[in-house]
């Protein structure tokens, strides 16, 4: 079964934001104007990453709930839905509490500035290892020492470094909308092998609200989709980071990248 790597398709969206369209800058845009400039690098969208990245860089801590639906394409083919939720707690610089759940998996990841644990809660299984003392410096050794890419990695990345937009072949505005109730804007850009679009709260407070990637280099075209309720004013408490394993559960190894490379090799 072929499937959207949902982990690192949104990693994709290296790039920061919000829009100044329903904040009173921009003119509506018609979605047919924004399909004809679809080849341009619009400043204005580039902006609206920008200042999105700025205001995410700047939140000390939030708490996040985002329902999520991702396309799995079968061998013949046939493309299937499943439907899941990511429930995020943050604080800068160092703790961070992640549960992802769908019909067929939940994993819950802790981070405290010292150490990481992955846990399922439904074969009580966990694994732990030390860890750096930042979530940016933990994004990198999760995914390169041990091949974690964390959903919705890229709030931690825009507004950084890590997010250029020298990839972005075009990046245009599509026109105001509704996520939920709140005012946004929707911009839409392209990469080599995806293309994505997100929706940005207007206002003062320029939140990533709905995310949608689409693979372009697969014929099937499978979809991520995540759309993103926030909470920035919630209470967070060391207590959310730490992991305290049930009296039935078991540990486990978490194994190194490089040794599953070696194995494979061997056979």
């Amino acid at each position: 079964m072929r499937r959207l790597p949902w982990f690192a398709a949104v990693t994709l969206l290296s790039c920061a934001t919000m829009g100044p369209a329903a904040a009173g800058g921009q003119a509506d845009v018609p979605p047919s104007a924004a399909v004809a400039a679809a080849s341009k690098v619009q400043p204005e969208a580039l902006a609206a990453l920008e200042k999105m990245g700025k205001y995410l860089r700047g939140l000390k801590s939030f708490a996040l709930h985002a329902d999520t639906t991702l396309d799995l394409v079968t061998d013949d083919d046939q493309t299937l839905q499943f439907p899941g939720t990511i429930d995020y707690k943050a604080r800068a610089p160092n703790g961070l509490f992640i549960d992802m759940s769908t019909d067929r998996k939940q994993r819950r990841l802790y981070y405290d500035g010292k150490t990481l644990t992955v846990y399922g809660p439904k074969n009580k299984l966990y694994a732990q290892t030390d860890a750096p003392p930042t979530i940016k410096q933990l994004l990198a050794v999760a995914e390169d020492k041990y091949g974690i890419d964390f959903p919705l990695a890229d709030l931690f990345l825009w507004g950084t470094e890590k997010a250029p937009v020298s990839a972005l072949k075009s990046a245009v505005f599509v026109g105001p909308g509704r996520i939920e109730g709140s005012v946004t804007n929707q911009y839409a850009f392209r990469q080599d092998g995806v293309d994505w679009q997100i929706w940005i709260e207007a206002g003062d407070k320029p939140l990533p609200r709905r995310l949608v990637i689409t693979t372009t280099d697969d014929p099937a075209r499978p979809q991520f989709a995540s759309t993103l309720t926030w909470n920035t004013n919630a209470a967070i408490r060391d207590s959310d980071f730490a992991f305290t394993p049930p009296k039935d559960a078991s540990r486990i190894q978490l194994v190194e990248v490089d040794a599953v490379v070696a194995q494979e090799d061997a056979r």
